[in-house]
């Protein structure tokens, strides 16, 4: 028996040195997380994920991760509340407080919040200080274009956006030393007169630039604020949700494009739900050098 496991044992090592890691550029997953198997056939330049499903193993690879050069994003939405996180109360429900709004009616159990509150800004800092304890490297910061909803809400345009960059220079001003990369939301630079949204991030995050499943995507528009936002030495991670494709063409443009403006890109899954690696990054060995 004791020869048996120890064949086993290296039989499981020539099959791991085996294996040939693929180089991408980024990965985004949220659940089902399992950095064993990121860091055995991947090397991402970055992974976003979100660190409170994580386990003892998983830390362990995270570092190892970050040894090869990986840079770790924490997951963390600061547009909408999450009824599914430590910090919610069920009587929230019945009786809500005034910064909490309507439950997304595309995102079951997440709540629109006024992001300019001091109760909500007290809630996200202090699960930014549980999130710390991870040793990341940067925070990923979803809902930043919960601005427009509430210019659409009863506010006017120019404070909801005027206020959610300060709460983003408030964020950057608690981990200064940690990279700070909104998601969307990128025409809120009409409204950052002093610069204090550019100087408050490090990169930014985009989702369906180019495509949309299998649909190409009208995107000079956007693109005209994501380059002028590059322009200011901020690098641009993007997630399309085009896997699996109908066409491998999607995937190859999807690389190529991502290339030529230097992008950071993920194929991400068509379900849109981030819970499983997307096999799409397998392209990138098929396309390496294309």
């Amino acid at each position: 028996m004791k020869y048996i496991t120890l064949f086993l044992i290296f039989m499981i090592l020539i099959y791991t040195l085996s294996i040939e890691k693929i180089n991408v550029p980024f990965i985004y997953q949220l659940q089902n997380i399992d950095l064993q198997k990121i860091y055995t056939f991947y090397t991402p330049k970055f992974l976003v994920i979100d660190v409170f499903y994580l386990n003892d193993k998983d830390k362990v690879y995270l570092k190892k991760l970050q040894k090869d050069g990986t840079k770790i994003l924490a997951y963390l939405s600061i547009g909408e509340a999450e009824s599914y996180r430590d910090y919610w109360k069920d009587a929230w429900k019945k009786n809500p407080p005034k910064w909490l709004g309507k439950e997304n009616k595309y995102w079951k159990g997440n709540y629109k919040v006024k992001y300019w509150y001091s109760e909500w800004k007290n809630i996200v800092f202090k699960t930014i200080d549980k999130i710390l304890s991870y040793n990341i490297d940067g925070l990923y910061l979803d809902l930043i274009d919960s601005y427009k909803y509430w210019s659409e809400n009863g506010y006017e345009i120019m404070f909801t956006a005027n206020e959610m960059i300060r709460f983003l220079s408030e964020i950057k001003e608690k981990v200064n030393n940690l990279l700070i990369v909104p998601q969307n939301g990128e025409d809120i630079i009409d409204f950052d007169f002093n610069n204090l949204y550019i100087k408050s991030i490090d990169g930014i995050g985009i989702e369906t630039l180019f495509f949309y499943k299998n649909r190409k995507l009208k995107s000079e528009k956007r693109l005209t604020y994501i380059l002028k936002i590059q322009n200011s030495e901020k690098f641009v991670l993007v997630t399309d949700y085009i896997y699996p494709p109908n066409n491998e063409n999607i995937l190859k443009e999807f690389i190529n494009l991502c290339e030529k403006y230097h992008f950071y890109g993920y194929p991400a899954n068509k379900n849109q739900r981030l819970k499983d690696i997307s096999l799409g990054l397998k392209y990138y060995k098929k396309y390496e050098g294309n």
